[in-house]
Order: C-alpha cells, then structure tokens, then sequence
C-alpha cells in the first residue's frame, strides 16, 4: 500500500513512519518542518522521504498514486492551541477538511486521521465511542469538528478511520515533553523531584507511541468495512490512570526521587476511557506497553544519552517554546507559514 503520512517530523510520526515501512509499506512523508530541530537519540532504523510542504498547500498532483494517507500533522498541545487559537482552527479543522476533500480528488480511498481522547473533556464515569463529546480545549475542538465534516464525506469511494489516541508517551527521537508521563520522567532525570501542583486525582488514559503507531497498520490493514467510518478509542482499560499514579510509577522508577502533591484544584480534564471496541473490532491490535515499561524505556534512554537539564527544559522538545521562537525570530508569521527571511 502507498500510505502518505503527514507530520513524519513530529512525536509520533517519527515512530509510525518506520513501523508502516517494517511492514512492506510504501511510506511519502510530508512534514513543514517546525520541529526538526528536536532530535533526542538516534532510535529509528530509517525514515521516510518527506516532502517539505505545510499541509494547507498540499495538492492533488501531491497525492497521485496514494492509496492512504494517515494524517497526524496538526497543531497539537492545548496550551499552544489557546495562545493560537485562531490558527489552530485554520489548520487543525479547515486544513484537515481540505486536505480530506483532495484526497477524494485524486482517488485516495482511506484516511486515518489522528484524533483525541480529550474530545471527552470533563466527563463522569466511564466513555466510549458513543458518550458525547465535551471538548474543554481550542485542540480538542478541532477534533470533533474535523471528526464531523470527514463523516460527511465518507462514501464508497472514501473510508475515513478515526483514531481517538489517549494521552502519548514514551521515547521518540523526536521527543515531546510537553505531556504528563514524558514530563514527569524528564523531571525525575534532571532535578530528582517531582511537585505536583495538584492533589493528582484526574483521571487520564495513556498508550505508547509505538501501540498508537501499530493501531495505525492495524486500521490501514483491516478489512474496509471493520474501519469504514468507524471511532476507536486508541489505548487500553488498563493504562487509565490518576495523574497522582502517573507521578509515583515515574517517580518509582528514578532512585532518589521525590514525589509529592498539591491540593485539590487546577485543570478540571478529567475522564476514563474504555477501550473495549478497538480491543474486540479492530483485527490484530492490543497494547504492548503500560506506564512502568515507558518509564524504564525513557529512563534508559536518558542514560545512554546523558542527558541535562538544558535538554530537557529547551525548545527543542516542547511545541509551545519551538513556535514561540520561530515567530518572535520572524521564521514564521503571524499564520504559521514560514516567511521569505526563513528561506533566505
């Protein structure tokens, strides 16, 4: 299969890309390139050929031959999709659908869009794929909005696949320490200390990179009609976790490190997930890692690598600082595109 993947330059893309050309996948990437800076670690065999090109430019000549795309290059973090609301929206929703509807120009007949747990926001008890949706975030937002337009467009021509991931974590070379397990290890790496601000009771489902990455193969190949137009919820009933069980499995893991919490209060997310339909509908697919085992595998990474502080707490790693330099440094204006002085 000719699969075309966008954002191969980021967190998991990065991942997925290798997995899918393990698998005999003929991979095109395409990535704008924000984040190419961040290299962690030497972790991936190979990577795919990415063509450099924001996903609001792409074209239907671009998509020629293509059988699938999986497209995972959106404006992702939700502190970054409050300060850039705006944008996000333009890219997230208006870029996702356009780059749907030329899909269905040049006869691309699958689309696995990456897309969020956090589309449940604030939720009590248990969801699934049929509780409604209560997005609390500009990112989250979009998802749901991008969910209902490429509905609309599915047909006997365009089977659109919807992956709602849990919260990621785990190494990439690309690393992201912006979210919850990736943060708190980084934490307890460098400063041996980890403070919660909060008393830690939220709830948040996790799965690793790599089990988001062996959900995308396992849709791509999956027969037509256990995907068509289908949401899965990305991840296990196993990984939903208290973020105050996050912090003490990190903080397990990294000797010597302290762990302790705040009050009750602060950010109001909080659902758990269930993740029985993926596990039962979607041939070939379970979950290979828990929150020790990405723990122990970002703990050996630091290791080899000795990482510092630097490192760690740099633009390289975290979406929102890499954007903020690249505009305030007039690489990029004030619509995400990279600007004439960029490219000089």
């Amino acid at each position: 299969m000719k699969v075309l993947v966008t954002g191969t330059e980021g967190y998991l893309g990065c991942l997925v890309a290798p997995e899918l050309m393990k698998r005999g996948h003929e991979v095109i990437g395409v990535d704008t390139g924000y984040y190419r800076q961040g290299w962690l670690y030497n972790g991936v065999p190979f990577t795919a050929q990415t063509l450099a090109k924001d996903i609001r430019d792409i074209t239907v000549a671009d998509l020629e031959g293509v059988d699938a795309i999986v497209h995972m290059a959106e404006l992702s973090n939700d502190p970054l999709g409050e300060l850039l609301s705006e944008v996000t929206y333009t890219v997230n929703h208006k870029g996702s659908v356009k780059l749907a509807e030329m899909a269905i120009q040049a006869g691309v007949e699958r689309f696995v869009y990456m897309s969020s747990c956090s589309v449940y926001g604030v939720a009590e008890g248990t969801v699934d794929e049929n509780s409604p949706v209560n997005p609390q975030t500009a990112y989250a937002d979009c998802k749901t909005l991008v969910e209902r337009d490429l509905s609309a467009l599915a047909s006997d021509n365009f089977s659109p696949t919807f992956m709602r991931n849990a919260t990621a974590f785990g190494a990439s070379p690309r690393q992201r320490f912006d979210i919850v397990l990736n943060n708190l290890s980084g934490l307890a790496w460098t400063t041996k200390k980890i403070a919660m601000n909060s008393d830690g009771t939220p709830w948040r489902p996790l799965v690793h990179g790599l089990d988001i990455a062996k959900s995308i193969y396992c849709a791509l190949e999956a027969p037509r009609e256990a995907v068509h137009n289908e949401k899965f919820n990305v991840g296990s009933n196993e990984q939903n976790y208290q973020v105050r069980t996050i912090a003490e499995t990190v903080g397990a893991e990294f000797p010597g490190c302290e762990v302790t919490f705040g009050p009750a209060g602060g950010d109001n997310r909080s659902y758990k997930v269930n993740f029985d339909k993926i596990s039962s509908q979607l041939p070939g697919f379970s979950c290979d890692w828990d929150a020790q085992k990405g723990a122990a595998q970002l703990h050996q990474v630091f290791q080899a690598i000795d990482m510092d502080e630097a490192t760690f707490t740099g633009r390289g790693h975290t979406r929102l600082k890499q954007l903020e330099h690249l505009i305030s440094t007039k690489q990029l204006d004030a619509d995400l595109f990279w600007t004439k002085e960029a490219a000089q």
